[in-house]
């Protein structure tokens, strides 16, 4: 049986009239100010031969030489063991510049065996709208590690067919973003609630005067603001300062049915209700039976089947919610009959089932 964990997600704590509150820049973020994917194909060499082995690389190896004007002799097939064709992918923060570097991730899509030791070659990196906005190139580094033996035994660490080049793209082109479009700010929640938006514009109307925010909806707050890019940087700074009270999430039970692990809110409640829960144990044990015939008899040796069977019942376990239980009375009884992972889930399905249940069960 395996252990059941229960973990318990506690309210805030209140300290006289003060609630636990949260800076603004750390439950939401300002519309239009994020981070853009890029990702480009290029090729790693300087390879131990342990690099691809398939055609296409062969081919994208043709490509560039052409583009340095070597010409390979038609029907010649490329097979060079020290080069690997890889996916090379990047994010490129807000307000990036020309000429600021970034991270790049370079990862095989070949048979390669390892990047250890390779170069990745200069390889444009494109944005969704097919624009270059970086360009990559460097030496990788690669945690990974592989070997292998003649007699085809093998051994692996880690990943070594994935490599990181630190500053290894050089930004080509800005990203526009609408921060400085307009005298406005509309600041989006990580996590959308109608409660918390609302709090958020009182929170900025009591700090800079009235009718400075409103909220749009569950997850998004405009802000009026300066014209001024300069001003507004200080003012968007001001802003995310600014401390919010969060609302409590609602009430949801989730429960991960592969480990066992079941997270249980503050909010969650039961009604009343009465759970009986027991298990019915069957076991069978075969003690097969040497039958040996007399002496000078006729008769032959046989074997003779005998079968145990036995049914065991544990005693019923039964608990009472009464109205408006609270989740330190819900995990004691359930702690109390000795409830299994297993167990818990169908208890929970059985309340939610019966209406008994007021909150959301979700499984993972």
């Amino acid at each position: 049986m395996r252990k059941m964990i229960v973990a318990l997600a506690l309210p805030g704590l209140f300290l006289g009239s003060l609630v636990h509150a949260e800076r603004i820049k750390d439950i939401a973020s300002i519309e239009g100010v994020r981070t853009n994917q890029l990702v480009g194909y290029g090729l790693v060499v300087g390879l131990d031969k342990s690099g691809d082995k398939n055609k296409f690389t062969g081919q994208t190896l043709r490509s560039m030489l052409g583009r340095f004007g070597v010409t390979l002799p038609p029907g010649i097939d490329p097979k060079a063991k020290n080069i690997a064709a890889v996916a090379i992918q990047a994010e490129l923060p807000a307000f990036a510049k020309p000429g600021q570097t970034i991270d790049v991730t370079v990862s095989s899509i070949g048979d390669a065996k390892s990047l250890r030791g390779g170069t990745l070659l200069m390889t444009p990196l494109k944005g969704a709208d097919g624009q270059v906005y970086a360009v990559a190139q460097g030496s990788l580094v690669v945690n990974g590690l592989s070997a292998s033996g003649k007699d085809g035994s093998s051994i692996t660490v880690n990943n070594p067919s994935v490599g990181r080049i630190p500053n290894g793209a050089t930004v080509e082109r800005i990203v526009n973003t609408p921060f400085s479009a307009n005298n406005e700010l509309i600041f989006n929640l990580h996590t959308a609630d109608f409660t918390t938006a609302n709090r958020m514009a009182e929170s900025i109307n009591n700090e800079l005067g009235a009718d400075t925010a409103r909220p749009v909806d569950a997850a998004s707050v405009r802000v009026r603001g300066p014209s001024d890019p300069g001003l507004k940087v200080s003012f968007a700074a001001m802003i995310e300062n600014i401390l919010v009270a969060p609302d409590e999430a609602p009430a949801k039970i989730i429960v991960n049915s592969r480990t066992g692990t079941v997270v249980i809110n503050s909010k969650v409640r039961v009604q009343p209700a009465a759970v009986s829960h027991g298990n019915l144990t069957v076991t069978i044990d075969e003690n097969p039976q040497v039958s040996q015939p007399y002496e000078f008899s006729r008769g032959q040796t046989v074997v003779t089947p005998q079968s145990d069977v036995s049914v065991s019942e544990e005693k019923q376990r039964m608990f009472v919610f009464n109205a408006g239980v609270s989740l330190d009375e819900i995990v004691q009884a359930v702690n109390h009959v000795g409830a299994a992972p297993s167990d818990l889930v169908a208890i929970l399905e059985a309340l939610k089932s019966a209406g008994a249940l007021r909150a959301e069960l979700i499984v993972i």
